[in-house]
This record gives C-alpha cells, sequence and structure tokens, in this order.
C-alpha cells in the first residue's frame, strides 16, 4: 500500500495496484460557498499532480459535499468515467458535473472495487446539520485496513464500531484541531487523535488537513487552532502505544 499526501486533505492511494483518489483538489483555489470574502485557500507550492499527470485513476472518494473535499473546479477536469462513491450530500453535485457512475454510501455501507478492495463508510461529521463520511479501506487479499475521516473521530460508539469490525493498520486523520465560529469544533486536536489511536491502536498514523496554503477571508480570521502534532508526538512517545507517526509533506510517497 503506496500512500502519496496531495496536501490539504487530497490524497492517492496505491492499493492492489489500484489508484484510489480521495477529496481532489488539484486546480484553482478553494473558495466556500463562491464567497472568497468568507473563504479562500490558496497553494503556497503547485500540486505534484495536476489533472493530466495523474495516473489512471480507478476510483475517486468524496468524503463531504464542503468545497474543500468536493472540489468542483478540480472534478470538472477529471475523466467522468471514473466510478466515484460520495457522501449522500455530495452526489447531486458531482452528477452535475457529468460524472456516469456516482455511488452513495450512508454510514455502514460498502462497495468492493475490482474484487480486491472494499470501501466501507463511516460516521463522520455533522456539519451544518448533515452528517459527512469517513471511510474505511480493506485491501482484501491481505486484510489490511486503512481508516480516513478528515474532520472529527470523537464519538466514541463509532470508534468501537470500527473497532469490532478488525484491526485497523493505519489512520489518516487530523491532529491539530480547528474551532469556527458558530461551528465549534469540526476538526479534531491532538488530545482527540490520542484518545483515537489508544483505542484503535494503528501501526501508523498520518495526519491530514495540513499543508501549505493561504487562507483568506473573514472565516479564517475568526477560527481558532486547537493542539499541536507536537503535543500529539509526546502523547504517543509517553505512551505504552506502538502507533508510528508518520508526517510526509505534500508530494511525498510513504509504502506501509
Amino acid at each position: 500500500m503506496k500512500l502519496t499526501f496531495i496536501g490539504l486533505n487530497s490524497w492517492l492511494l496505491n492499493i492492489d495496484g489500484l489508484q484510489i483518489l480521495i477529496d481532489p483538489w488539484l486546480v484553482d483555489s478553494v473558495v466556500f460557498y463562491g464567497s472568497p470574502w468568507l473563504f479562500e485557500a490558496k497553494r503556497v507550492n503547485p500540486p505534484c499532480y495536476t489533472p493530466t499527470t495523474l495516473p489512471t485513476i480507478d476510483l475517486i472518494l468524496i468524503s463531504q459535499s464542503l468545497d474543500d473535499h468536493c472540489h468542483q473546479p478540480t472534478l470538472a477536469q477529471l475523466s467522468k468515467q471514473i466510478p466515484v462513491i460520495a457522501v449522500p450530500s455530495a452526489v447531486k453535485i458531482v452528477k452535475k458535473l457529468g460524472y456516469d457512475r456516482v455511488i452513495p454510501l450512508v454510514p455502514w455501507e460498502n462497495y468492493t472495487l475490482d474484487e480486491r478492495v472494499k470501501i466501507t463508510a463511516t460516521p463522520g461529521a455533522k456539519i451544518q446539520g448533515q452528517l459527512e463520511n469517513g471511510f474505511l479501506i480493506n485491501l482484501l487479499q491481505t486484510d489490511k485496513t486503512l481508516y480516513y475521516e478528515p474532520h472529527l473521530a470523537t464519538d466514541r460508539e463509532t470508534i468501537d464500531l470500527i473497532n469490532k469490525r478488525g484491526k485497523i493498520d493505519a489512520i489518516i486523520a487530523p491532529i491539530v484541531g480547528q474551532i469556527f465560529p458558530l461551528l465549534g469544533k469540526v476538526i479534531m486536536n491532538s488530545q482527540d487523535a490520542f484518545a483515537l489511536a489508544s483505542i484503535l491502536q494503528p501501526q501508523w498514523y498520518l495526519p491530514t488537513a495540513v499543508g501549505e496554503i493561504h487562507a483568506s477571508g473573514i472565516l479564517p480570521q475568526l477560527t481558532r487552532s486547537d493542539g499541536t502534532i507536537e503535543e500529539f508526538a509526546k502523547l504517543l512517545a509517553d505512551s505504552q502505544i506502538a502507533t508510528k507517526l508518520l508526517m510526509p509533506r505534500p508530494g511525498e510517497t510513504v509504502s506501509l
């Protein structure tokens, strides 16, 4: 299993020869609700891939309907023949862009790709009244499982249900929290990440919702960060957990 961190929430997974693209942002800026005055994010450096330099993609995963996950300018430039697994709140957006095969998954529903990889939706964060997704990505031949959750994994019942499904080998999830005005905490912090790792005890933990970006608008001015990667690393070091923190930079590929 090879994981390439593209930046922010975007990842490219090479699993048993299948290329899975998660929450891709490859072009332009990220603008919330078409309002740059509210929030706009620009990359400091060009992404490691463009829509034309990507390898052949076998599946796209969209975990949220928000613009930093369901990035319409990027999706508009990718092949519409690629199957897309999407949180239900993003299905209409993806279909409007012309994708031929869009598979909505609600929590605990699953989809098998080429009899090699099983994707299971998990309950994610509740943003503006709608439940978003995380994903369990299971390599069937070796029974290795990756858990991707880009916002919040703090509900103990959900974590326990994930734990009962079998060993989690790697987690991609936030470490540095974000507290938004009115919405409260929408991205989990280093304490939450450590609690998640303590229960699931993966071999590897990789941070997401990070990267080299410049954010402007009203929302970034009112948003407060919570926790640090250094705090998470110290919590791991002081514990008996064997989880290893991996921190690929944008464009870097790690093999698990």
